[in-house]
């Protein structure tokens, strides 16, 4: 059985591997703070969303829908990403290195040409 992954558009020149290899880098960003956020507890959550909150200057009590947006802004903030450039530079001297942490949203990002 061959590999069930979707092929990456040839040719389309550059702007086609710049979009692809954009749409990566977001899909890695995501992967990372959904992964911090799988190993928080409800309350390292709320926690976390409070002090967002209050750094924003808002006083109310979050809906449970602003708590995960807030939870979210502050697990991305807190985190180590690297920029674009540097995170692209890397994907391309090894790809292999960050392929199984991407969890395939980049190809949602993408309307690709079937071959």
């Amino acid at each position: 059985m061959g590999d069930a992954r979707p092929k990456e558009p040839r040719g389309g020149g550059g702007d086609m591997a710049e979009r692809v290899l954009r749409a990566k880098y977001l899909d890695y960003c995501s992967s990372q703070v959904a992964e911090r956020l799988l190993m928080m507890s409800p309350d390292e959550i709320y926690v976390l969303a409070q002090e967002e909150l209050r750094g924003g200057g808002g006083k109310s009590e979050p809906s449970y829908a602003q708590m995960v947006r807030l939870a979210t802004e502050g697990v991305a903030q807190r985190l180590a990403l690297p920029p674009f450039d540097k995170w692209a530079a890397e994907y391309q001297r090894d790809p292999a290195r960050y392929d199984d942490q991407l969890i395939g949203l980049w190809e949602s990002e993408l309307e690709l040409p079937d071959a």
